[in-house]
């Protein structure tokens, strides 16, 4: 945690500080404000670069030369173009670029470094839970830091290092505690995704949430049935992605948010699996979560570690040795995972991947009589640029059994799926192929053609070098001059070489993931 203000100001890009100084320049006032000022007492790298004034929107668009300005809130997208960043600092931005329409003009080239600048506001009631009813503009910081939501949030930063902190941001930082601005009930009733952004920054940041803070989310929870599905969904992205984000889903149940979300975890709840598992379904699938997310796995196997096993409670049944069977409960489970992300609103991309990781998951499963063929089924089936990321998916699965996290099934399942995927050493890597033997040198198809290409084959393998169409040409011409025994023989002997190359690259394979054969 650094409070020192020019630690501070030397960590602000210059082109943030160049924002900033025109607004001065101008005769306003203007502050760095929001969660970059909580970042960069943090030590964290601000992810985004917000800046209030006490400029109205039409002043602050005619100090730049390109700006953004479609909203009614007031937030004027300042442009700075890529190329001046590069020229002018050394240093990493942060800032999403983006190609944007600038002042109703579509620009394609050069992309944009986008700093938003918003008037100090004030906002009225907020009938819909949603949007304020309407937006005043006012010419004092503190009717803009007490309008936002939580107290580290609400601290703004000066081009000369002033802090204003109003509401005790650095106090909570340091007590690693998130509460809101004021009345938490006033905050959540003015917006109720807030409940769902006090969860998203507690597993962000690691902070706990103040008891009175969560006292208010239980108690306001069904607001958040105002919110649109794809601005539930956005935070609910940011909370999966986090670093803790089984604590993120625990808190969304405990504070009664999950029931307004995915009621369908919660089925997960209690329902006991017995056998190899000694979790419960809601258990399983967070350890799951979590496993994906300490490995620093994408969103997608993330969204489908927490699914895969959705379908368990609907499927369960009375087994034997105070076990339950769960036949069916990947088709189940798919189907659940579609209509959720249909609900919330994903891309159809990761719905279809979702929901063919939830469905294939069981592939992978407790059998040792998985052969090659069935192996190279589901690489065709989910597709070779999917394949691994299905393993993925099936180790979460195998972590929250807490098992081992590569088992000597797993590390067998790796090395299968490489031989399925190794190129096969075959006559096909040939130059010639049979319909070439026939069309231009006139072979007869037949048993001798196959003991030409074996015989060439196992020249190309000594040396490579030699596998042109030229070359090649040759010596089926002259290997065409041979005896049906002497050709017969090369050929065998052509076979026998290949075999033995394939035997020695599976052997290597198997002995990088530690298996047998």
């Amino acid at each position: 945690m650094d409070k020192n203000p020019k630690n501070l100001i030397s960590k602000i890009p210059k082109q943030v500080s160049q924002v900033t100084k025109t607004l001065e320049d101008g005769g306003f006032e203007a502050y760095l404000v929001g969660g970059c000022v909580r970042d960069l007492i943090m030590g964290r790298e601000p992810k985004d670069w917000d800046i209030t004034t006490n400029a109205k929107p039409e002043q602050i668009i005619a100090l730049f030369e390109k700006t953004v300005y479609e909203n009614t809130f007031g937030t004027v997208g300042v442009c700075i173009p890529l190329d001046v960043i590069h020229e002018t600092q050394n240093e990493p931005v942060s800032q999403e670029t983006k190609t944007v329409e600038v002042n109703h003009e579509t620009t394609e080239k050069p992309e944009y470094m986008i700093i938003e600048v918003t008037p100090y506001r004030i906002e009225a009631k907020y009938s819909d839970f949603r949007h304020p009813d309407e937006v005043k503009f006012s010419d004092k910081l503190e009717d803009d830091l007490k309008r936002r939501d939580f107290t580290v949030n609400a601290m703004a930063l000066s081009s000369s290092g002033v802090l204003t902190d109003m509401f005790g941001g650095i106090k909570d930082i340091e007590a690693k505690t998130l509460r809101t601005v004021g009345e938490a009930d006033e905050r959540f009733n003015e917006d109720a995704l807030r409940m769902l952004r006090a969860i998203r920054f507690s597993c962000q940041l690691d902070f706990s949430v103040a008891y009175e803070t969560v006292d208010n989310i239980v108690k306001n929870s069904q607001l958040i049935k105002n919110i649109s599905q794809e601005r539930i969904r956005d935070e609910f992205v940011k909370i999966i992605l986090s670093k803790n984000p089984s604590a993120g889903i625990v808190m969304l149940q405990k504070f009664n948010l999950l029931k307004n979300i995915i009621p369908e975890l919660e089925e997960g709840i209690g329902c006991e699996q017995g056998g190899a598992h000694i979790y419960d379904v809601w258990e399983h699938l967070l350890m799951a979560l979590q496993h994906s997310a300490d490995k620093n796995w994408p969103s997608v196997i993330r969204l489908s570690a927490l699914f895969h096993d959705i379908g368990k409670p609907r499927t369960r049944r009375p087994g034997e040795k105070k076990a339950y069977t769960f036949y069916g409960h990947e088709v189940v489970g798919a189907r659940m995972a579609k209509k959720i992300m249909e609900r919330l609103k994903f891309s159809r991309d990761e719905i279809n991947m979702v929901e063919s990781l939830v469905r294939n998951h069981m592939f992978f499963s407790d059998t040792e009589l998985i052969t090659l063929s069935a192996v190279r089924r589901i690489i065709t089936k989910v597709g070779k640029e999917n394949i691994w990321t299905l393993m993925n998916v099936r180790e979460a699965d195998r972590v929250g059994m807490k098992k081992k996290e590569a088992p000597y099934r797993l590390r067998k399942y790796f090395a299968m799926i490489e031989e399925a995927l190794r190129d096969p050493i075959s006559v096909s890597q040939l130059k010639v192929d049979g319909n070439y033997l026939m069309k231009e040198l006139n072979i007869t198809p037949g048993p001798r053609m196959g003991w030409i290409l074996n015989a060439m084959l196992e020249e190309v393998l000594d040396d490579p070098s030699k596998n042109t169409v030229e070359h090649l040409s040759e010596l089926v011409k002259s290997l065409n001059m041979l005896g049906d025994k002497e050709l017969k023989a090369l050929g065998e002997r052509g076979k026998e070489k290949k075999e033995e190359l394939e035997e020695a690259e599976v052997e290597k394979l198997h002995k990088k993931h530690g298996v047998g054969k």
